[in-house]
């Protein structure tokens, strides 16, 4: 006499099991999916109006004014000898403020270097770290002091940045 498996007997379906674990499975994947995404339309609609409310304009590289190299005293009887570059901001509208065609004046630049350097000892410029945290303080200070205002009073860049174009240390 053959065996007939039913469901009277109590055991389930061959089968069975595996699909509820599909099931449960497929939902899962659904439900972090739903929440996946509305956590990413959330955050997105907020970044875009936060972008929307503070526009940043973007700045347009002008002309590169390069500065001949100065000797600056350091604060434990070393020199150094410093070469700077400024990079201009191209106006917008092609004239008018900004480093466009026209070669930057150096001299806020060349009393900025004097006074950012002249207290640093050489072992703290030995360090390439420590070097590139003095070069990004004197970049932040010479971008400030070439700031200028337009005819609207509004703020207007002259300089968008600097590079060292030589540095001895004796």
């Amino acid at each position: 006499m053959a065996k007939d498996k039913t469901k009277g007997d109590g055991e389930a379906k061959p089968g069975g099991k595996k699909k509820m674990i599909i099931i449960a499975a497929g939902a899962a994947v659904l439900l972090a999916g739903g929440v996946g995404g509305g956590v990413f339309m959330l955050t997105k609609s907020d970044s875009a109006s936060a972008a929307e409310a503070t526009p940043t304009p973007t700045l347009t590289p002008g002309d590169v004014t390069a500065l001949d190299p100065i000797s600056v005293n350091l604060a434990d009887g070393h020199y150094l000898k410093i070469g700077v570059a400024l990079q201009g901001v191209l106006a917008a509208g092609g004239g008018g403020h900004g480093g466009g065609s026209t070669a930057l004046d150096g001299s806020k630049a060349y009393d900025l270097i004097i006074a950012e350097f002249s207290n640093v000892s050489m072992t703290e410029l030995e360090n390439a770290e420590q070097r590139n945290h003095f070069k990004d303080e004197l970049q932040e200070k010479v971008i400030e002091a070439y700031k200028t205002h337009d005819e609207k009073g509004e703020e207007v860049e002259g300089v968008m940045g600097i590079y060292l174009t030589s540095f001895v240390m004796q």
